[in-house]
């Protein structure tokens, strides 16, 4: 095997591993929150916030990642996100009040960086198979979320129904990620010089347009993990019952975060696809919230197929409309610094709604809204231009 063929294996599987661990810290919390709530008595707008702090996080930490990886290069800067975020999962349920909402907002912090510069690694690594890959890393990140939804709640029950070991056992594939991706780390690429300043994207349309369609697609899909499994609870399924139809409906994604990106790519442009898998997402939420209670499971995986691509075209987006590994690097630093600071309010008045109408109804109204406005933003995104064209 040639030396960059073993590189790049290694880097793929780094990814892989590094792409299994962005969600299991946000999709664990949702199965056991009210048996958090109830043993930290925590009300429902401490509940709402455990949801949405690490996904401010993920955006708040978004400029970072750029800057450090100018300094450490981006394999040593994702090895660092990578321990972190294993440090934070072991020792957050074991901190009090205060070092869990800590631990989950340090969580969302290593995540986002991480998630930052995996599609500028994607773009320099994989520059023929952007797609494939994207769509390849968005299935594993798909499984891994599905499994920490579907798992935590019977771990919580195996652990003598506490909830703190069974959120601290998701520090393990971390630290795995964090091994495999210490071996390769030696390898680590300088990025090039400069010759001049680049121009700001801020200034840029099409920029913005993908910076809300990720920010947007993002708001539902975290209101969506930090809150499903109420949703379904309130609507007459157990908690392992709402727990599994959390983690069904993730795995549901894996089927289009692979073929989206893929299909999408064999069109003239990306604006079909945005727009038929967002309308997937909303019609998966409606029928959670609106439909007969008999009929869930089918709504679930609805969402899932949506939100599966959603997510993938908004990753395959920062690389297609950017025309170099280091534009990529930077709309992504933008997109998800932008949007995941966005982001974070969905869950947040997703909670808030309940709260003040106690009921999902309003919230159902709202989450169309949030899809509609997304669909405006994917239109003008999935346009076949590039950033700082002119």
């Amino acid at each position: 095997m040639s030396p960059s063929l073993r590189r790049n294996l290694l880097t793929l599987i780094g990814i892989l591993l590094v792409a299994m661990n962005l969600r299991p810290a946000l999709t664990s919390i949702s199965p056991v929150l009210r048996n958090i709530g109830e043993v930290m008595q925590l009300s429902a707008a401490q509940q709402g916030i455990l949801t949405t702090l690490p996904v401010l996080f993920l955006g708040l930490s978004a400029p970072l990642a750029p800057l450090s990886a100018r300094r450490m290069g981006m394999e040593r800067t994702v090895l660092l996100a990578v321990l972190l975020l294993a440090a934070s999962l072991a020792i957050r349920p074991f901190s009090g009040t205060a070092g869990l909402f800590i631990g989950t907002a340090l969580a969302g912090a290593c995540i986002g960086v991480m998630g930052v510069l995996l599609p500028g690694i994607v773009k320099r690594d994989f520059p023929q198979a952007t797609s494939l890959t994207t769509g390849l890393y968005t299935a594993i990140m798909c499984l891994g979320a599905a499994l920490a939804a579907g798992a935590t709640e019977p771990l919580r029950l195996a652990f003598n129904e506490n909830w703190s070991p069974a959120l601290a056992f998701w520090c393990l594939p971390a630290l795995t990620a964090g091994l495999v991706w210490w071996h390769q780390s030696g390898e680590t690429h300088k990025p090039a010089a400069r010759p001049h300043t680049p121009r700001s994207l801020l200034t840029d349309p099409l920029a913005w347009q993908v910076t809300l369609y990720m920010g947007l697609q993002s708001s539902l899909a975290y209101a969506v993990f930090g809150w499903l499994p109420t949703i379904l609870q309130d609507r007459g399924l157990t908690p392992v019952e709402a727990g599994l139809a959390l983690s069904t409906s993730i795995m549901s994604q894996i089927v289009t975060a692979i073929t989206a990106p893929w299909l999408a790519t064999r069109m003239r442009d990306e604006r079909f696809m945005v727009t038929l898998v967002m309308s997937l997402t909303l019609i998966g939420i409606g029928g959670c919230i609106y439909a007969p209670a008999n009929t869930l499971w089918l709504w679930v995986v609805i969402l899932g197929l949506g939100q599966g691509g959603t997510f993938a075209m908004a990753l395959t987006l920062l690389a297609l409309r950017s025309r170099d590994p280091a534009t990529a690097a930077r709309l992504s630093g933008m997109a998800q610094g932008v949007g995941y600071t966005l982001a974070a309010f969905g869950p947040l008045i997703t909670g808030i709604l309940h709260d003040v109408f106690h009921g999902w109804e309003v919230t159902g109204v709202f989450l169309g809204v949030v899809g509609a406005v997304a669909i405006l933003a994917g239109l003008g995104a999935g346009r076949r231009r590039h950033v700082l064209e002119h």
